[in-house]
Parts: C-alpha cells; sequence; structure tokens
C-alpha cells in the first residue's frame, strides 16, 4: 500500500477529526464556566463540580466497551450511534433547569462522547494500514492537541458574551455535520455477530475506573491523597482493575487483550502515551491557572495565551507523522520530547512579571514536542497490529490516556494546593488569592508564582520518565523493519 495520503483517506480523517473535536473539546470547554453554573443554577462549588467530575466518569465506564461493540455492531453504526447520543446529550445540557439535571445530562453526554475518540481511531487505523498510520496520526492528533487549548478559549467567549448554554449548543451542528459525512463517507463494515460480550470483566474494569478517576479528581477538594474518602475510592479502584487483570490473563477473549502488551513496541507506546497523558493535561491545569491568578488575566484572554501550543503542534504534526511512516517513532519521538522537557523546565522558574514573549515561545517550542510524541508513539503502538487486535488495541491506549490525564491532573492540583498552603497558611486557595484587593494581590504575587513554578517540576519530572519507554520504540518503519516485528506474535 502507497504512504500516500489520498482522497478517500483524507475524507474518512474529516469524519473522525470532527468526532475527536467534540470529545474532546468537551472535557475543557465546561472548566471556565464553573464559576458561571454555580451562581445561575443555585448550586455550590462543591456540587457544580460534578458537571465535571461526571463526565469524566462517565467517560471512564463506556471506554471498556468500545472494542468489544466495534466488533460486535460494526465501526461505522457505533461511530453513528456514539455522535447521536452525544448530541442528544449536548441539547439537553443546553436545556438544563438545575444542577441535578445538568450533571445527568452530562452523564448521557459523556456516554456517548467517550466512545467517538477510540472508534474514529479504529476506523483510521484500519484504513490506513501499517504503512501510512503514522500519517493519519498525525493528522488526527491535530486536534488532540488543539482541542485542549481551543476549550478554555471557546468556553470563555461563549460564557463571556453570549450564555453558558452555548456551551453544550456548540456541539449540536457538529455532531450533525459528523453524522452526515459519516453516512456518505465511511463504508458498511460486517460485524461479528458471535462476538460474545466480556460481562466479569466489565463488572470489574468500568467500576474499578470508575472509581479510580472518582478519587483522583476528589483530590483537590477533599484534602489530597490522605482523606479517607480518596483512599477508599482509589483503594477499590485498584483492587477491581487487579482483579481484571487476572481474569483477563485467563480468558480466551478478554474485554481488553492485555496479551498485547507482551509486545514490546505495542508496551513501549502505550508506557510513553500515558506518561505524556500526565505531563499534557496536568501542565494545562496549571497553565490558565498561573495566567488568571499570578497575572489577573480574565479566562478569554489565558485561553489565547496557550494558542501558541497548539499552533506549534499544528505546525509539526504532519510532518512529523511522513518522518515516522518513513524512519520509525523511536527517533522522531526522542527528539520530541528532548523540546518537551526543555520547554517544561522554562516553567519552573515563572515569577509574578515573567515576559509574555518568553511563555509564549517556550508554549510554541512545548507545542512543537508534543507534535512529535503522543501521536508518533501511538502509531507505534498500533505499528505491528494485526487487523482485528487494533479495536481492543485502541481501547487500551484510550483508556491509559484518559487515566493519565487523570492522574497528571489530580497530582499537579494536590501539590499546587500544598505549595499555597505552605506559603499562605493553611484555608489559603486560589479563590481567596483571586478575591484579594488589588494591593494584596499584587503582595502576594510572587509567592503565588513561586508556588505554580515549583509545582511544574513535577509535570517536567513526567515528561522525563517518558525517555524510559520511548527508548523501546522501534527505529524502523513499518515498511523496513524486519518481518517478526511487524506480524502478530506466534500463538
Amino acid at each position: 500500500m502507497s504512504g500516500v495520503m489520498d482522497r478517500r483517506l483524507w475524507a474518512i480523517s474529516s469524519v473522525v477529526i470532527l468526532g475527536a473535536v467534540m470529545s474532546i473539546l468537551d472535557t475543557t470547554i465546561v472548566n471556565v464556566a464553573i464559576a458561571t453554573l454555580a451562581r445561575d443554577l443555585h448550586a455550590s462549588l462543591g456540587t457544580i463540580q460534578w458537571v465535571a467530575t461526571g463526565y469524566m466518569l462517565a467517560l471512564a465506564t463506556v471506554i471498556p466497551l468500545t472494542g468489544w461493540a466495534t466488533e460486535r455492531f460494526g465501526s461505522r453504526r457505533l461511530f453513528l450511534l456514539s455522535a447521536g447520543l452525544f448530541a442528544v446529550g449536548s441539547a439537553l445540557c443546553g436545556f438544563a433547569w438545575s444542577a441535578e439535571s445538568l450533571i445527568g445530562f452530562r452523564v448521557l453526554q459523556g456516554l456517548g462522547g467517550g466512545m467517538l475518540m477510540p472508534v474514529g481511531m479504529t476506523i483510521l487505523t484500519r484504513a490506513a494500514g501499517p504503512q501510512r498510520v503514522g500519517r493519519v496520526m498525525g493528522v488526527i492528533g491535530v486536534p488532540m492537541l488543539l482541542a485542549p487549548v481551543a476549550g478554555p478559549v471557546l468556553g470563555g467567549w461563549l460564557v463571556q458574551d453570549a450564555s453558558w448554554r452555548y456551551i453544550f449548543f456548540v456541539n449540536v451542528p457538529i455532531a450533525a455535520l459528523s453524522i452526515l459525512l459519516a453516512l456518505r463517507i465511511l463504508d458498511r463494515d460486517v460485524p461479528a455477530r458471535e462476538e460474545r460480550l466480556d460481562w466479569r470483566g466489565l463488572l470489574l474494569l468500568s467500576p474499578g475506573l470508575t472509581a479510580l478517576v472518582y478519587g483522583l479528581a476528589e483530590t483537590a477538594s477533599n484534602g489530597g491523597l490522605g482523606s479517607d474518602r480518596v483512599l477508599a475510592s482509589l483503594a477499590l479502584g485498584l483492587l477491581l482493575i487487579g482483579g481484571f487483570v487476572v481474569h483477563a490473563l485467563h480468558t480466551e477473549r478478554p474485554l481488553i487483550d492485555l496479551r498485547l502488551f507482551a509486545r514490546r513496541g505495542f508496551a513501549a507506546g502505550a508506557a510513553t502515551t500515558f506518561l505524556l497523558g500526565g505531563a499534557l493535561f496536568g501542565a494545562m491545569i496549571l497553565l490558565p491557572l498561573y495566567y488568571q491568578v499570578v497575572r489577573g488575566e480574565d479566562a478569554l484572554t489565558a485561553g489565547l495565551l496557550l494558542a501558541p501550543q497548539g499552533l506549534g503542534a499544528a505546525v509539526i504534526m504532519p510532518i512529523s507523522g511522513r518522518i515516522t511512516d518513513r524512519s520509525g517513532a523511536g527517533r522522531v519521538v526522542l527528539v520530541g520530547l528532548v523540546l518537551v522537557l526543555l520547554s517544561t523546565l522554562a516553567f519552573t522558574g515563572v515569577g509574578a512579571a515573567t515576559p509574555y514573549w518568553l511563555l509564549i515561545a517556550a508554549l510554541f517550542v512545548r507545542g512543537l514536542g508534543l507534535g512529535m510524541t503522543m501521536m508518533p508513539a501511538m502509531s507505534a503502538a498500533y505499528a505491528t497490529l494485526e487487523t482485528a487486535a487494533v479495536p481492543r488495541a485502541t481501547t487500551a491506549l484510550n483508556i491509559l490516556n484518559r487515566v493519565g490525564g487523570s492522574i497528571g491532573t489530580a497530582l499537579l492540583a494536590v501539590i499546587l494546593q500544598s505549595r499555597i498552603t505552605d506559603a499562605f497558611g493553611a484555608g489559603a486557595g486560589l479563590g481567596s488569592a483571586e478575591a484579594a484587593s488589588p494591593a494584596a494581590h499584587a503582595a502576594a504575587a510572587p509567592a503565588l508564582a513561586h508556588a505554580f513554578g515549583s509545582t511544574f517540576w513535577w509535570a517536567a519530572a513526567m515528561v522525563a520518565a517518558s525517555f524510559v519507554p520511548a527508548l523501546l520504540l522501534p527505529r524502523a518503519s513499518a515498511r523496513t523493519a524486519p518481518v517478526a516485528d511487524v506480524l502478530p506474535d506466534a500463538a
């Protein structure tokens, strides 16, 4: 198969990109509206936070089903169902009349959104084949890195100039367009009617991931990792996930085939993706907070100041995809990791008056690095798989990415809160810093900036840790790699 992306592959990519944009955008667009939602719906911040947490829990619950559902019902049909469910959930969120109704509709929205990204990646990987997987991952990776940046910008603008309801309504026309394009472009595939659902694995993995994500989401608001509620949730999650691992290794057709991790290329790509997910999403929590809390910018301006990272990723990703197809992911990812590490280290020294041009340049370089790491690592994981293994492999990679992002976000949030408490005493937080008078804020800004800078050291440590699995990534393309590396392992 030629390494060139033909018109057919570009058309399929456009459908998948729309699905990816909807799913990922909605994980970040709500964050800037939390305070507005609490005020308009007469709810406490503790209650309204579930608008974000409920969506995350729905994603964690439904992603493990994606591999089985793709094989059982067909990828085209599942994509259409997921997009339709996401559109209905989005519309209902926009019409919500209370905090409780909004939380419930967000869960419905998440059940659709959770499958959009993995089923889309399955469709693309099958269409591209191993020779072009790096290039298509470069294409689909652009919205993956742009959406966390665009979400706060779009959300801030809509909340500021329209209404919080439009942060949900905006999804409806995008979903409708993706459904129309999918009906015209995606081929009908033949589902495996005899495919049976691994119920025992589902009852272990989905609740386990839900408990784990819930515990991580609650760390910042319930006394950190030492809270009884957090520890109980994390312990239950780890126990159930451990039970799933034992079950999956002794089952012929498990929900997720853990034997895939015995392949060096897949395991290295998955581990690199997991660690980079933590560093990416964790830092994306710190950066807008730094601009808002330390520098006093509004939500829209903070979002715009994050745009250089997305621009850097958009510039380099098509190039890195072509290089990955020609020479393998190993070299590309290592160069990208160096850029991500150096640019993250630049934020460890942020102050209350650090020049914006320096931060913008660092973010652009960080975007270049992320564009050379996340999707090439994923393409390396796919390159050694046969077509039949793609759906469940996609499910595993998406779970690792989501859980890695949750761990990174929770860890850095807890560390930041700890640094602020150390500087200002018990009870101090971001809210009290934002509510302070201009004079008090100016006096506290240097200490606040130091709290952010010291927290960025942990983000840099996550990036540094990802060098270990990245060194094991293949340094040959799928076209030139030895046959033993490309073909599935013998049973």
